[in-house]
């Protein structure tokens, strides 16, 4: 019984240490997952858009509607696999008929690091876009988006079979997607929205300036009051 006894506050010792031990892993896990994260987030920068180095609409920025001299302009910074982007899709289109004739509407491409399509998706759209046909697959993508959204694995095929039904040259179709170019035309836009700020999808401006969203109508609101301001 006194050897017993006289064990105990070792026990006790060891399983503090173990104890320790768990807890200290457990903050270096947190540590590490934080640092992570942080690196794949877009950070904030203050940009001056008339220097250049980012812009909200370039030149060659893909409009959904070109209103010749339109006094309103929106750009959205999208990804094609964002949940919230394909909540807003029905939305955009209400207001893009509610106010056709009225606004230019830009759409440019922000595929977000932590899906895993929303690469492809955007390169596939591009490649439609250079055959004439951008809102077809842009449309293609957000009405499918829950049969392939969140994949593990690359839908790239499927997004071919989107091009075929559309009527895209497959030819054409398959070395545009191949490409390098076209990638890069992706990530000129993920630069400028970067550089921009942006650091979630869907992102909107109203001429130029940024559009807080807390509901779906705040961007109706903002067209508004530009439309109204000129």
């Amino acid at each position: 019984m006194n050897k017993a006894a006289g064990a105990s506050p070792n026990i006790n010792l060891k399983i503090g240490i173990v104890a320790a031990l768990v807890i200290v892993a457990l903050i270096l896990v947190i540590v590490i997952n934080a640092i992570v994260q942080r690196a794949d987030e877009p950070q904030a920068v203050i940009v001056d858009t008339a220097s250049g180095l980012a812009e909200t609409v370039r030149d060659d920025s893909h409009r959904l509607d070109d209103v010749p001299n339109a006094t309103v302009t929106v750009v959205e910074f999208l990804d094609f696999e964002c949940e919230a982007c394909g909540a807003f899709y029905p939305y955009v289109e209400s207001l893009r008929e509610k106010y056709a004739g009225d606004i230019t509407y830009v759409v440019r491409y922000f595929p977000l690091p932590g899906h895993f399509n929303s690469t492809n998706a955007a390169v596939a759209v591009e490649a439609a876009a250079r055959q004439g046909q951008l809102e077809a697959m842009y449309d293609h993508m957000f009405q499918s988006q829950v049969e392939w959204g969140e994949a593990g694995e690359s839908r790239a095929e499927l997004f071919r079979t989107f091009a075929e039904e559309i009527g895209l040259d497959m030819d054409q179709y398959d070395a545009d997607v191949a490409d390098p170019a076209t990638l890069e035309r992706v990530e000129s836009d993920f630069a400028d929205g970067r550089a921009l700020g942006i650091s979630s999808t869907p992102t909107f401006f109203v001429n130029d300036e940024p559009v807080a969203l807390t509901t779906f109508d705040d961007l109706d609101r903002a067209i508004a009051a530009a439309l109204a301001s000129e």
